[in-house]
């Protein structure tokens, strides 16, 4: 559905600071000064209004209207709150740029001015607490900082600029679902894919842009134990679920320290066990969340494989009935793959910010965890789509040691330098794509 702007101040604001060409101008004054004059109080509406996963109405609204303003043609609504903004511009490759919107159900306990106060309704009908505990706020302020100077400076790249905002990326959801609702048939395909993540890890100032894996594959599996319900003091009588359960998540940490090569990297981490009413009951059900993650497809059949077998085989040896096995059930539709940078065009895009932004600038270290994004979706193998991945410093380098993580209550980064360089960093990587040849 086309969308019509429903703010008249953002298309008359959006006129009066159209930048003047890159000749006449220079970009880090212009995102400066865009800035000081609209962005910083559009990330402060972003932080103070964060909505959950598949529940981005009035983000997508408000993201949605920045962007037509500035002279692209906008659509709501694909895959479910998903944005897509295209603007041509003569012959040329085709680079899409993307930032999510969601927030987290955690209760904002920051200290900052701006401090969320935002409740919703999640899609469980439960409702939570919303804050923007990963910076997505971040994501989308720069997108817009993004949309508006490479509109500018037209003079200065040829081809088709696609700007997305996507829904539900906290589910690891959202690409998926705008790629199912025709993202690359309704619109121009990409011959190049770019994002980045603020890093409350990271100092200000700098980028991290891997020219290999930037995140791992992601998955969610469930396991429901069956046993036999009994009394607490005659546990003969019945099958403990929670026994049962117990031995099931002791025995998955020997999965990744022996099943898999000791080069490999894999994680199975038990997020949640919820079983029994009462202490002097032995329940007849367990509920288990597992949250499984690996940096290559073979490992990650590996893991999703052996839970099966480890579920079944500790079922087995408790007695557990054939009838009553545990239920595995691999989620699918919180799964994602990893997501791996494109090499040359990693290394085109790094050598740009080292030549436009200083030699300083990169900074090379090991990935701390094993984090995941669906933006995978988006550059798998088979798209033939070249994706690049980075982060943004968004902490002062001395901070950065105690800066709450993400998804944290207490996450916080500084906006001003992380939304500057994240927008000038975007500009530089979209223009070097274009114009590389």
């Amino acid at each position: 559905m086309k969308i019509e702007v429903f703010a008249s101040f953002i298309a008359i604001g959006a006129l009066a600071f159209a930048a003047p060409s890159h000749a006449q101008s220079d970009l880090r004054a212009d995102i400066a000064a865009d800035y000081d004059q609209n962005l910083e109080a559009l990330f402060t509406h972003f932080h103070e209004n964060p909505e959950l996963s598949h529940r981005e109405f009035e983000t997508s609204k408000r993201l949605a209207a920045e962007i037509q303003a500035l002279g692209y043609d906008v659509t709501e609504g694909i895959g479910g709150t998903g944005v897509v903004a295209v603007m041509q511009n003569g012959e040329g490759p085709t680079v899409m740029i993307r930032a999510d919107m969601d927030g987290l159900p955690v209760k904002e306990d920051s200290g900052l001015s701006y401090m969320s106060s935002a409740t919703q309704e999640d899609i469980d009908g439960i409702v939570k607490p919303v804050m923007h505990a990963c910076g997505h706020d971040t994501h989308m302020t720069s997108l817009v900082g993004t949309a508006r100077q490479m509109a500018a400076r037209k003079d200065t790249w040829s081809g088709t600029i696609v700007l997305i905002g996507q829904p539900a990326e906290e589910r690891i959801s959202g690409a998926r679902m705008m790629l199912e609702d025709g993202l690359y048939k309704r619109f121009p395909k990409p011959d190049y894919a770019l994002a980045f993540h603020v890093s409350a890890n990271t100092p200000t100032g700098r980028i991290q842009a891997s020219t290999g894996i930037s995140y791992s594959s992601s998955d969610s599996v469930d396991i429901v134990v069956h046993g036999v319900g009994a009394h607490g003091a005659a546990p003969h009588k019945g099958i403990d679920p929670v026994l049962v359960a117990s031995q099931i998540v002791v025995s998955l940490q020997s999965v990744v320290s022996r099943t898999i090569a000791p080069q490999e990297a894999g994680v199975i981490t038990v997020g949640a066990i919820h079983g029994g009413f009462k202490h002097n009951i032995i329940s007849d059900r367990v509920e288990m969340q597992l949250t499984v993650r690996s940096n290559n497809p073979e490992t990650r059949t590996q893991l999703l494989d052996a839970i099966d077998r480890v579920a079944e085989g500790v079922a087995i040896s408790m007695g557990v009935p054939k009838k009553l096995m545990p239920e595995v059930i691999r989620s699918k539709t919180e799964t994602t793959p990893p997501t791996i940078n494109d090499t040359a065009t990693a290394e085109l895009i790094r050598a740009a910010f080292t030549a436009q932004l200083g030699e300083g600038v990169l900074l090379d270290k090991p990935r701390e965890g094993m984090g995941a994004e669906d933006f995978a979706y988006f550059v798998t193998p088979e798209s033939g789509v070249k994706g690049v991945y980075f982060s943004v410093g968004g902490t002062p380098a001395n901070e950065v040691d105690d800066a709450p993580s993400h998804h944290s209550p207490f996450f916080k980064v500084e906006p001003e330098p992380a939304i500057k360089l994240g927008t000038e960093a975007m500009v530089i990587a979209a223009t070097t794509l274009f114009n590389q040849n």
